[in-house]
C-alpha cells in the first residue's frame, strides 16, 4: 500500500515538472520576442513603438503658372464654298481630280461656250451697226448746223437729226451693255474655283446639262489653311475668358480628341455673344494655322486656351492633397521626420498642379507617396520620386506636359 502512494507522488511531481518547464519555456519565448527590434526602428526608442515608413517628397516651390481652360471642340473649315454653273448648258470637261488641291481662279470644268459665242457676236455686231448710224447722225448733224445758219433749212430738221444722234448714242450704250453680258456669259462657262482649297467629291459628271439652279453644284473646295476651331468652355469661366481676351492675343493649343498629341496652335478670334441654355457653356472660335493639313473639318480635337499666368504662386503636385472630414490637407515632413497633418486651402487644379492659397511656404517637403501608410506624428524616412521628374517640375507648363499625358483638365476652382 505504500509503494503505490509512493508511485502516485512520483508521477505528481514529474507532471508539476514538466508543466513548469512548458510555462518556463513558453516566458522565455515571449520575452525574447518582445525584445527583437521594430522593423525599422528600435523598440521602446520610437514614438509609442511606431515603425518607419519610406515616404517619397517634393518640395513646396513658387513659380509662374500658366492656366489654362479646357473644352471639346470640332475643326471647321476657314471657308467653304459649293461651286454652282452661273449658266445652263451641257458641261463638255471636268477639269479637276476630286480630293486636289486648287487655287483661287483656276478654271475646274467647262460648260459647251457655243451658244454665248454666238450670243457674243450678235451683240458686237449690232454695237457695230449702231456705232456706224451715229457716225451718219453726227455728219448730217454738222451740215444741217451751216444750212440752218444760212436759213437755207427750217430748225425744226436740225432738231430731229440732233434727236437721232441722241438715240443712236443711247443705242450705243445699251450695244455695249450687251457685249458685256454676253462676254460674261461666255466667262461663267468657265467654271472657276472661287478659292484656295481642297475640292471634294466630283457632283456631276461631263456630258450632263447643268443649270444655274441646281442645288447641289459641281464640288464643293474647302479651304483647310488655316483651320477654324469651335469649341466650349463652361459658362461660369466667362470672366478669366473676358479679361484674357481684353489683355489681347489668347494662345489655343489644338491637340487630338485623347490629348496625347498636340496638333497646332492658334489664337481665339471670337468669344460668342450668348451662352447655351441647354447646356450652359459658352462658345469660342479660333484660327490655326493648318499647312501639313492635319486638321481636318468636321474632326473632334481638344482646345486648350491660356487665361492667365499665375506669378509666384505656391504650387504642390495634385497628388499631394488629401480631402477629410474637415476640408483638404497635405502631410508635411517635419524636421524631426514626422509626418505633419496640415490643412490647406486649394485655389485651384491646373493639370498636376494645385496651387496653394494657405496652409504652405515654400521649400517644405511635401509626401506625395506613401500618405495610406502614415499618421500624424509618425516617423517617415523621406526618399525623392524616381527620376522621370516630380510632379512640380514635371508640370512647369501646367499645359503641353500635362496634356501630353492625357491628364489636363479644365481649370477646377475650390
Amino acid at each position: 500500500m505504500a509503494s503505490r502512494a509512493g508511485s502516485i507522488a512520483l508521477r505528481v511531481v514529474i507532471a508539476a515538472a514538466v508543466i513548469g518547464g512548458v510555462v518556463w519555456y513558453l516566458q522565455r519565448d515571449s520575452g525574447s520576442r518582445g525584445k527583437s527590434p521594430i522593423a525599422g526602428g528600435s523598440g521602446s526608442g520610437d514614438k509609442g513603438g511606431d515603425r518607419v515608413v519610406a515616404v517619397q517628397t517634393v518640395t513646396a516651390e513658387r513659380k509662374a503658372v500658366p492656366i489654362w481652360l479646357e473644352g471639346l471642340g470640332t475643326v471647321a473649315a476657314f471657308q467653304q464654298v459649293t461651286v454652282r454653273a452661273q449658266v445652263d448648258g451641257r458641261l463638255d470637261a471636268v477639269l479637276f481630280t476630286e480630293g486636289q488641291p486648287v487655287k483661287a481662279g483656276d478654271v475646274i470644268a467647262q460648260i459647251d461656250p457655243r451658244p454665248f459665242q454666238v450670243q457674243l457676236h450678235q451683240a458686237q455686231g449690232a454695237l457695230a451697226r449702231d456705232r456706224a448710224q451715229l457716225t451718219t447722225a453726227k455728219k448730217n448733224f454738222e451740215r444741217y448746223q451751216g444750212l440752218v445758219s444760212q436759213k437755207l433749212v427750217a430748225q425744226q430738221q436740225l432738231d430731229e437729226i440732233s434727236a437721232q444722234v441722241g438715240q443712236f448714242e443711247g443705242a450705243i450704250k445699251i450695244d455695249q451693255a450687251q457685249v458685256e453680258a454676253a462676254q460674261l456669259q461666255l466667262d461663267f462657262a468657265r467654271i472657276k474655283s472661287p478659292l484656295t482649297g481642297v475640292t471634294g467629291v466630283r457632283l456631276v459628271d461631263a456630258g450632263n446639262i447643268v443649270k444655274a439652279s441646281d442645288p447641289n453644284g459641281i464640288v464643293v473646295v474647302t479651304q483647310v489653311d488655316p483651320a477654324a476651331i469651335f469649341f466650349t468652355v463652361p459658362q461660369d469661366k466667362l470672366q478669366p475668358v473676358a479679361m484674357a481676351m481684353a489683355k489681347g492675343e489668347v494662345k489655343v493649343e489644338i491637340w487630338n480628341r485623347d490629348g496625347t498629341q498636340q496638333l497646332a496652335l492658334g489664337t481665339v478670334a471670337v468669344l460668342d455673344n450668348q451662352v447655351n441654355q441647354a447646356t450652359g457653356t459658352l462658345r469660342l472660335k479660333a484660327f490655326a494655322p493648318n499647312p501639313d493639313r492635319v486638321l481636318w473639318p468636321n474632326a473632334f480635337v481638344k482646345a486648350r486656351m491660356l487665361v492667365e499666368t499665375r506669378e509666384n504662386a505656391l504650387v504642390v503636385p495634385v497628388v499631394a492633397v488629401q480631402r477629410g472630414p474637415q476640408g483638404t490637407y497635405v502631410y508635411v515632413v517635419t524636421s524631426e521626420k514626422t509626418a505633419e497633418m496640415r490643412p490647406v486651402t486649394v485655389a485651384l487644379q491646373t493639370g498636376e498642379l494645385a496651387l496653394i492659397d494657405r496652409g504652405l511656404t515654400g521649400g517644405e517637403q511635401v509626401i506625395v507617396e506613401g500618405q495610406n501608410q502614415i499618421r500624424p506624428g509618425g516617423r517617415v524616412e523621406p526618399t525623392k520620386p524616381p527620376a522621370r521628374g516630380s510632379g512640380s517640375s514635371a508640370s512647369a507648363n501646367a499645359g503641353s506636359a500635362a496634356a501630353g499625358s492625357g491628364s489636363a483638365g479644365p481649370v477646377t476652382k475650390r
